[in-house]
């Protein structure tokens, strides 16, 4: 059986760990040869060393526009051009709106919003005319959620991102559209939580919101990137793929 994306190359930003590992774990095993970024080079090591088939881990941080302009130089002078770009690097910060602090906010747009936008305008000289953009965004973008003002205002300015970066590029045959995952079960709820009865907690309050009562693996939200990334997909533009368990639907 043909391989969905044999002789592709793709970036996954933030593909070191959780969504952005199961991606480029299914992106390699469909044919493509993967690179990924990751902020911290041990864990960036240790999830090239997971993915295997000469997958390729540079060490960048999306917020960072030197570092920006370095991945795409490297990919450049390694690997060529790219048919695939996954912007899946984020942070989830998350605080009551009074004790929301500016370092805070700073964190998370910066990372969220400013480096989704630069990943892609840094990226447009190395990308295939045909290419597969897909952007991350979160079923957060659409529901009020205590805590998660901020956090929810990147993953909204992504779906716009995701519509305009789709009517600039659709004249190179450039299709962009965003990927909204609900809640998934990652090592994020480790990162905002204290222990680990807080993390249950979390995810069973999460889970309840859906329709099917629990969250989702990285592997479901890794197939809808799949599909987004293939030819399956080529009449899709601009859109919004959900995949959050009926949130939003039920």
């Amino acid at each position: 059986m043909a391989k969905k994306l044999n002789n592709k190359v793709a970036l996954v930003t933030g593909g070191s760990a959780g969504i952005g590992l199961a991606i480029a774990k299914l992106f390699v095993a469909e044919g493509a040869k993967v690179i990924i970024t990751g902020r911290r080079e041990t864990v960036l090591n240790k999830a090239v060393a997971e993915i295997g088939n000469d997958a390729l881990g540079i060490q960048a941080d999306s917020s960072s526009l030197s570092d920006l302009d370095s991945l795409y130089k490297t990919i450049g002078e390694k690997v060529g051009k790219i048919d695939i770009l996954v912007v899946n690097a984020a942070v989830y910060v998350l605080a009551p709106l009074a004790a929301f602090t500016e370092e805070m906010f700073d964190k998370q747009s910066n990372i969220n919003f400013k480096g989704t936008f630069f990943t892609v305008q840094k990226s447009l000289n190395y990308l295939n005319d045909g290419a597969s953009v897909i952007l991350l965004s979160s079923i957060a973008n659409e529901i009020g959620v205590p805590n998660h003002a901020s956090y929810s205002a990147t993953k909204a300015a992504i779906r716009s991102l995701g519509r305009s970066f789709a009517a600039e590029l659709v004249d190179r045959g450039i299709r962009v559209n965003v990927l909204t995952p609900g809640p998934v079960d990652t090592t994020v709820f480790e990162q905002v939580a204290s222990s680990q009865a807080e993390i249950d907690m979390m995810k069973s309050g999460m889970a309840a919101m859906t329709a099917v009562k629990r969250i989702g693996k990285p592997e479901e939200i890794a197939a809808g990137a799949l599909f987004l990334a293939s030819d399956e997909a080529s009449f899709m533009l601009g859109a919004e793929l959900t995949i959050d368990g009926g949130i939003k639907s039920l």
